[in-house]
């Protein structure tokens, strides 16, 4: 029985993968079994699968896409490991990240359920910066507050999970199209502690097709999150009421003006006597003039916001 279970899942990134296999399969600690989840690619995949010649691969198939949280949660059941480690097929992890973080969880106190690391995000080969920001200065033990505001963010890739945490959180909800992982750190870290390893052990690339990239995909499914822990969120009404005016505004940008007016109005709620207040509750009135006028003024507004009037 492999003590790492490492999953893998690839939709038509024949061009990607065999650097990320690679990268797995160069790694210093060796007791792992990699399992490749090709959610139904109609590219040469299974053909760069199949160049590897490796008996840790296991390779599995889904007739049709079913979605990345599917083609993972398929990994996670036929895994054999006591721990659980992600790649995405077009990521790299550098040669010592699968030994540092096995050293540490081996150590670790029985509540620490996730390790992560620090990595390198790569945008077009130019644009690298790395994560987590240098600012968030709590990066691990009991980080659910932090997660809910969004002041961390913990990539897939970067962790290693124990694997009883799914047998009392779940696994991934097939629902989401983007924020997956997010959802998935919420559950976990209301009931365990997080590890950080303050090095950056991968190499993300960031590519035009990423679903990071699509803005629709994740206001959805951040809407879907926010319901979903609705009154986990509500503990902290700062945090909630950032999260409804990012929803709103985008909404509103898209033409979703009842929508967007309605997560406008939630943030209100949510921190009723925040004085910021009085710029939404002036949205939410311009809205009812139409899409372009109130379009151009949430635009205005968010260029104002990063600084670029």
């Amino acid at each position: 029985m492999p003590l790492v279970s490492v999953i893998l899942p690839t939709y038509n990134r024949a061009r990607l993968l065999g650097r990320a296999v690679k990268s797995v399969l160069n790694q210093t600690f060796e007791d792992f079994e990699l399992i490749i989840v090709d959610d139904g690619s109609t590219d040469d995949t299974e053909s760069v699968i199949r160049s590897f010649d490796d008996e840790r691969i296991k390779y599995i198939r889904h007739p049709m896409r079913r979605g990345v949280s599917a083609a993972r949660n398929t990994g996670i059941k036929a895994s054999r490991g006591r721990y659980i480690a992600f790649q995405d097929s077009d990521d790299e992890w550098l040669p010592k990240k699968l030994e540092k973080q096995v050293d540490v969880v081996e150590n670790a106190r029985p509540d620490v359920a996730v390790v992560y690391t620090g990595m390198w995000r790569i945008r077009r080969d130019k644009s690298i910066k790395y994560y987590p920001a240098k600012e968030v200065k709590r990066k691990e033990g009991h980080i659910h507050d932090l997660l809910i505001s969004r002041s961390l963010d913990i990539a897939t890739a970067t962790a290693m999970v124990r694997r009883c945490c799914f047998d009392k959180v779940g696994v991934f909800d097939e629902n989401l199209l983007a924020f997956e992982d997010y959802d998935l750190w919420l559950r976990i870290s209301k009931y365990y502690c997080f590890k950080y390893i303050d090095e950056p052990l991968i190499r993300a690339f960031l590519q035009e097709d990423s679903i990071t990239l699509n803005a629709d995909a994740s206001v959805t499914a951040m809407e879907h999150i926010i319901s979903k822990y609705w009154e986990d969120f509500a503990k902290y009404p700062k945090a909630l009421r950032k999260h409804c005016v990012w929803i709103g505004n985008h909404l509103i940008l898209r033409g979703e003006l009842k929508r967007g007016r309605r997560w406008l109005l939630n943030a209100v709620k949510s921190d009723f006597l925040n004085v910021k207040n009085i710029t939404h509750i002036s949205l939410i009135g311009i809205s009812f003039f139409g899409y372009r006028v109130c379009r151009n003024i949430v635009q205005t507004y968010l260029r104002f916001k990063s600084g670029r009037l």
